[in-house]
């Protein structure tokens, strides 16, 4: 069974959208931290280039990594676990189908 086939009450996209947007802001906050810690520490003009790919490259991942899509959620999810920009529990109420499909992802991302 594949994310396609699932499809998402109202309660669950509740659910998803507030564990979406708090491991949202908990990544932004992390980036934004070393951020400010790479600005304060360069002192010359290359390190302040070097910060401009930090961010650029930091922005590209945000983008690359936070896909919203019901299609692609529960790959995210799993994804961001990982990461450790979300914690699992956030996604109590979901389906345990759709649980299962993110403990499966978490478990494939570990045996690689």
């Amino acid at each position: 069974m594949s994310s396609d086939d699932f499809s998402w009450s109202g309660s669950e996209k509740k659910i998803a959208r507030h564990a979406f947007d708090t491991a949202l802001e908990a990544a932004l906050a992390k980036t934004m931290a070393e951020f400010k810690s790479k600005a304060s520490a360069a002192k010359l003009p290359a390190e302040m280039w070097e910060v401009e790919d930090y961010l650029r490259h930091q922005r590209r991942e945000i983008d690359r990594t936070f896909d919203y899509r019901y299609s692609q959620l529960l790959y995210v999810f799993a994804h961001l676990i990982r990461a450790g920009h979300l914690d699992e529990s956030l996604l109590a109420g979901l389906s345990q189908d759709k649980r299962d499909i993110i403990r499966s992802t978490l478990a494939y991302a570990e045996r690689r």
